[in-house]
């Protein structure tokens, strides 16, 4: 009994949360998912970013990183004091494979840039849903302040 009771303790939230499934295979579906990452960031719930990320993401961060599902679910759980804006959306898709390109802007809660960052995420189509397998940031070299 004790055994159940830690493993329900120890479970993610992200295991816990209902993931969406029957996910439409098309460009806008990538585009909707990178708007509901980017909300999950502001909102810092990681439950909601973990049905998007694959039990294997990995990412590229601006300053060479690497990091794993794991440090990225961590991450987004802390609060942030800035907004996430992102323009220039384009998508691709390939049968169960696609990749998104984009520029995110955060901001900080006057509306002012404070970074901006062109990002590329790839997705696969499994279990009925697409999920994120790796990502890759470069950091620009200025914001307009």
């Amino acid at each position: 009994m004790k055994y159940c009771v830690w493993l329900f303790v120890m479970c993610s939230p992200a295991l816990a949360m209902q993931c969406p499934s029957s996910q439409a295979k098309d460009t806008n579906a990538l585009v909707e998912i990178e708007k509901t990452w980017a909300a999950a960031l502001d909102h810092s719930d990681s439950a909601l970013l973990g049905c998007i990320l694959a039990n294997e993401f990995e990412d590229a961060g601006p300053d060479g990183a690497l990091t794993d599902r794991e440090a990225t679910l961590a991450n987004a759980a802390k609060p942030r004091k800035v907004h996430h804006e992102l323009t220039d959306l384009h998508s691709h898709l390939q049968d169960n494979y696609g990749y998104i390109r984009g520029l995110a802007t955060a901001t900080d809660p006057q509306g002012k840039p404070v970074v901006q960052v062109r990002f590329t995420d790839i997705y696969v189509y499994r279990d009925g849903r697409w999920q994120c397998v790796a990502g890759h940031e470069s950091m620009l070299s200025s914001t307009k302040r």
